[in-house]
């Protein structure tokens, strides 16, 4: 293999694949890099075999080949480079990477060594979007998934498509975020709806490589594949059913209570200072029903409380939150009036934009 390649473009490249790459006493070759040509592009792949990652690039291909290296110590390499222009040349598995002024020979292994990166089965199906729409969407619900050992179900995102819109969700039994995409905002041949359960570790390593224009969603029984024309993320999908959440949804309200988003956010901030060790906070409806109380107490430094102006109905609650999710979910909006439902009962809360249906965060009380 011989190529030309400027430097920010191989150096783009490797970081798309960076965080892909594991640490594995059985199979040390997964800490490196496929490089190849590939339809007169350079292609960069690596894997930790649960996920993959292969980012294209431009470059003046002068001979085909392929070869796989330790990532680390190549990025290592180009991060610290001077020159614009990087020529790489394969020989008996070794990679000779050369500058104006600097060269580097680094040992490697057949491509015939690197795991294969799987192929998703259906090729013809497909949901298709801009990127910037589903980017938004996944980041109004990931931060209400966490990893589980015990419940691998939670341990992910569920894509829920029914044909004239798709649905976003996450959960970890405490709190749920829901975000809708409807029919104009995204193009599909799917003929019928399906359910599928994306781990979290993809949607981050999706949310994190730069990408532009639109992205097309190829899924199977077990595989998921995001694409465009200069990208493949392909991962497994995590088997099982997803809670049915509809249930954990408020279907009545014992009070309603509108504020104003920055000023309830600060306050939340500002009270945590004096919370105890499981981040509570108490959220008190005065009498009166003009504002809301934030308050916290901790024995060992002492206790404080805010009153934000609020327009409230129903009835008054004191309640017990974990700031660090009730902020959570306060990130997710972005309208300067917000909405807060308290559920009867076990005082769920629902959290949502005025103006906008699409989404919704649900919080559970501590010790409702």
């Amino acid at each position: 293999m011989k190529v030309i390649i400027l430097k920010d473009n191989f150096r783009d490249g490797l970081n798309a694949v960076e965080k892909t790459t594991a640490e594995n006493v059985n199979l040390p070759i997964l800490k490196n890099v496929l490089i190849k040509t590939f339809n007169n592009r350079i292609q960069i792949s690596a894997t930790n075999l649960e996920l993959a990652v292969t980012k294209f690039i431009s470059g003046k291909i002068i001979e085909d080949g392929s070869i796989t290296v330790p990532l680390s110590a190549l990025l290592s390499i180009i991060n610290n480079l001077n020159a614009e222009r990087v020529n790489l040349e394969v020989k008996n598995n070794i990679l000779t990477l050369k500058t104006d002024n600097y060269e580097a020979i680094i040992q490697g292994l057949p491509e015939e060594e690197f795991p294969i990166i799987p192929k998703i089965e259906n090729t013809e199906n497909y949901l298709r979007l801009d990127n910037e729409i589903l980017k938004e969407g996944l980041l109004k619900v990931i931060n209400a998934v966490q990893i589980s050992e015990l419940r691998p179900e939670l341990s992910g995102i569920l894509l829920d498509f029914q044909i004239t819109n798709f649905k976003l969700a996450g959960t970890d039994s405490f709190r749920l975020a829901e975000k809708t995409i409807n029919e104009n905002n995204f193009k599909c041949n799917f003929s019928k709806g399906f359910k599928i359960i994306i781990p979290l570790k993809t949607i981050q390593e999706f949310l994190r490589i730069p990408i532009s224009g639109e992205i097309t969603i190829l899924t199977d029984l077990n595989q998921i594949l995001f694409k465009n024309d200069d990208l493949e993320i392909i991962s497994r999908l995590i088997s099982g059913n997803y809670p049915d959440y509809e249930q954990v949804i408020p279907k009545t309200l014992e009070s309603e209570v509108i504020f104003e988003r920055e000023q309830l956010l600060s306050a939340v901030k500002l009270v945590s200072t004096f919370s105890g060790k499981i981040n509570d906070i108490k959220i008190n409806a005065k009498e009166g029903k003009k504002s809301l109380e934030i308050y916290s107490a901790n024995q060992y430094l002492g206790e404080n409380k805010y009153l934000v102006p609020v327009k409230m109905k129903g009835e008054i609650f004191n309640l017990s939150f974990n700031w660090r999710y009730f902020v959570d979910g306060l990130k997710n909006f972005n309208n300067s009036e917000i909405f807060l439902g308290v559920s009867e009962g076990n005082h769920r809360s629902i959290i949502k934009d005025p103006k906008d249906a699409s989404y919704f965060y649900i919080l559970m009380p501590i010790n409702p």
